[in-house]
């Protein structure tokens, strides 16, 4: 079955780059993958404020209303308004649009640039948000949020892949995920202060945060230099060369072997004048499913709909405002904790095991969460009182589903992409994975508010589906990548039981089929 291979060169000895650790490697995938803290403060910024009554107030009065003085509206659609889900999935959108554009200045000019450019216009919409007068200033404020998102996670995971040595690419790719994590707990740290100010200004405070973590990435990209694969795609190869050295902290002689198939991959990527054309060739059918797959399953594990409704969605099952922020704050504290796990484990036990481990913590207490919403609220969200043990054991079915995500499908819905494309097709089949990744934040972001009117705690069991879906596509089709050089990674999938159909091995080049 689809499981760990070991890869062979062609005289069947097995393939082992020399390359370790080094402080030097160490502090530029720390930098670079600094980028995540953008999407994640964001992710966690968004909920808080919408729950936040000053805001609501003044932008979304019919909201308020709902939620603070009807009190015969279901508890289930008091946040139910296409204006509100449109403020907080206009980013998506926009980071979708931008992944394109993203694809092509991280292919001419280097994966730091489009790290540099993306904090670059996510400084300026954090600045117009907190200055923001009316929607439409929020919403243009949200859409250059969205611009700086796509080109930053666009660049950061092909950064770290590239840079990493091939025995340490998923720890140090998890660290991706973990900025995530961090950028999510300190937007909650921040909303829990700044919904307690008296002059009903400190959603200005949240929104205008978000500047911190964009002057982190850009100086960060700033300061960061070109990895070898980039430098090589540029025509300079003896820099390259000494880039590459430098980063596995080897001699010259040691990095020959990989700094050669860091070569011809470089070669076979020049040789592709249109890598979106060439990702609808048959040998790259397995790249091209998976770039559409993964990102797909990872928002429908429904984990945004807890990380960035949070929240609101603690207010919804009975929580006063002070403890759905507290509670939200605890989740996120969970969710960067755990993902500690993977950073541990990713290269150590691999990549399935975690995804089958996570999935199964998933389902299972996503189910215990809509029988505990359904035991309590039934379909008419009405409910008299909330005992305290009911909140604490709702916040721990939540917690554990958290966790579950972040140590399996939150960082290795981002490595696994970014590891297993060629380097011809790269950039292009990255900027999938960020468009279909955005746009289903987008959709279920966009839609989210309206299901939980309509299905009601039904909506958990909707999700809980998907995660048993896509734990068995993982058992079948996707292969262990742990322990495998990136630029060997093609021999994964000529040893896989199905994929390997599609795949062209040595010998004459079959025709191509679509």
């Amino acid at each position: 079955m689809a499981g760990g291979f070991g890869i062979q060169s062609g005289g069947g000895v097995p393939k082992d780059y020399p390359g370790k650790v080094t402080t030097y490697v160490l502090v530029t995938c720390i930098a670079a993958a600094m980028g995540g803290l953008i999407f994640g403060y964001d992710i966690g910024i968004s909920g808080g404020v919408t729950s936040m009554p000053p805001f609501l107030k003044r932008f979304f009065p019919n909201v308020y209303r709902k939620e603070a003085l009807d009190k015969s509206t279901n508890q289930y659609c008091k946040f139910d308004s296409f204006t509100l889900t449109m403020f907080t999935s206009s980013l998506y959108l926009a980071a979708l649009v931008a992944s394109f554009g993203a694809s092509k200045v991280t292919r001419s000019l280097g994966r730091r640039w489009s790290m540099l450019l993306g904090g670059t216009i996510f400084l300026c919409g954090a600045i117009i948000n907190a200055a923001a007068q009316n929607i439409a200033m929020l919403i243009i404020g949200r859409i250059l949020l969205g611009v700086g998102v796509g080109f930053a996670i666009q660049s950061v995971p092909l950064y770290v892949s590239e840079m990493a040595p091939y025995k340490h690419r998923g720890s140090l790719n998890v660290l991706f995920q973990l900025s995530i994590t961090v950028g999510i707990l300190c937007a909650n740290v921040v909303n829990y202060f700044t919904q307690k100010m008296a002059n009903g200004e400190g959603w200005r405070v949240s929104l205008g945060g978000a500047a911190v973590p964009a002057l982190i990435i850009g100086i960060s990209a700033f300061l960061l230099p070109n990895t070898p694969n980039s430098i090589l795609e540029k025509g300079n190869p003896t820099k390259a060369r000494e880039m590459l050295r430098r980063v596995r902290g080897v001699s010259d002689r040691e990095v020959e072997a990989e700094f050669n198939d860091i070569v011809e991959a470089s070669e076979a990527s020049k040789a592709v004048k249109d890598p979106w054309s060439n990702l609808g060739k048959r040998k790259y059918r397995p790249h091209l499913i998976m770039s559409v797959l993964i990102p797909m399953f990872q928002q429908l594990t429904g984990i945004n709909v807890v990380m960035f409704y949070a929240p609101v969605l603690f207010i919804t099952i009975g929580f006063g405002n002070n403890a759905s922020l507290m509670s939200s704050l605890i989740t996120g504290g969970v969710n960067m904790a755990a993902t500690f796990i993977s950073v541990y484990g990713t290269d150590k036990w691999g990549r399935r095991p975690l995804f089958f481990w996570g999935g199964g913590l998933m389902l299972i207490f996503q189910v215990a969460v809509a029988s505990l919403i359904g035991w309590k609220f039934g379909v008419t969200g009405q409910v008299d009182n909330l005992p305290d043990w009911y909140a604490i054991v709702v916040v721990i079915c939540i917690c554990i589903f958290v966790s579950g995500f972040a140590f399996s499908w939150g960082p290795l819905g981002w490595l696994v992409p970014s590891e297993i494309f060629p380097l011809e097709i790269r950039s292009a089949a990255q900027s999938i994975v960020v468009c279909v990744n955005m746009f289903f934040t987008f959709l279920i972001a966009q839609i989210f508010l309206t299901m939980l009117c309509h299905m009601k705690f039904g909506l958990f069991i909707f999700f809980a589906f998907f995660v048993a879906l896509m734990t068995a596509f993982i058992y079948f089709f996707v292969p262990e990548t742990k322990n495998i050089p990136i630029e060997e990674m093609s021999q994964v999938w000529e040893k896989h039981w199905y994929w390997k159909k599609y795949v062209v091995v040595d010998g004459p080049p079959s025709p191509e089929k679509v």
